[in-house]
């Protein structure tokens, strides 16, 4: 699951700046460092074949570099591909704020934070071709949380959120 639940306290904490609730959502990877090296690998051997026939002639040398472009053209897309996934963001909650903090593939940093007691969690069904919009509202805008999640994700979420956020804004 790409979302790791850091901190759920049941009960206030001890400390006033403490977190209640802390959530880390990250997109989905499937491709390990171990596959790329598989792919790129098998991807290399199965378009060397067909060179094999043609060592020693003039026709090889036509062919090589469309054939190592290729090669060059999937490494380079599977790691622009590993870039672009690298987002993180990280809703926090204690009993005087929530935090929404992302972090784009570049480095920056966007933070949103607004009052627990006004912050309201919203699913929206349907928006655009996106099931389960998951949007948090009660700053001075509204942020949309985990759109790299898938919609059963996104509901498990939702759950997680309003209950935390019930708890922080009882007395």
């Amino acid at each position: 699951m790409p979302y790791k639940v850091l901190t759920d306290l049941q009960q206030a904490p001890a400390s006033p700046g403490a977190f209640l609730f802390q959530v880390q959502l990250w997109p989905h990877q499937s491709l390990t460092g171990t596959g790329f090296v598989w792919v790129m690998g098998l991807f290399f051997g199965l378009i060397s074949l067909p060179l094999i026939a043609l060592v020693g002639t003039v026709v090889m040398w036509g062919i090589l570099p469309f054939a190592m472009g290729a090669v060059a053209l999937l490494w380079l897309s599977l790691h622009r591909n590993w870039r672009d996934r690298d987002i993180l963001e990280t809703f926090s909650l204690t009993p005087d704020a929530a935090m929404l903090v992302r972090r784009d593939p570049d480095g920056t940093e966007r933070a949103w934070k607004a009052n627990p007691y006004w912050v309201r969690v919203e699913r929206h069904e349907k928006v655009g071709q996106v099931e389960d919009y998951l949007t948090l509202t009660g700053g001075e805008r509204v942020v949309e949380l985990g759109a790299f999640l898938t919609p059963e994700e996104r509901r498990a979420l939702e759950g997680r959120l309003l209950v935390a956020l019930s708890r922080a804004k009882a007395p």
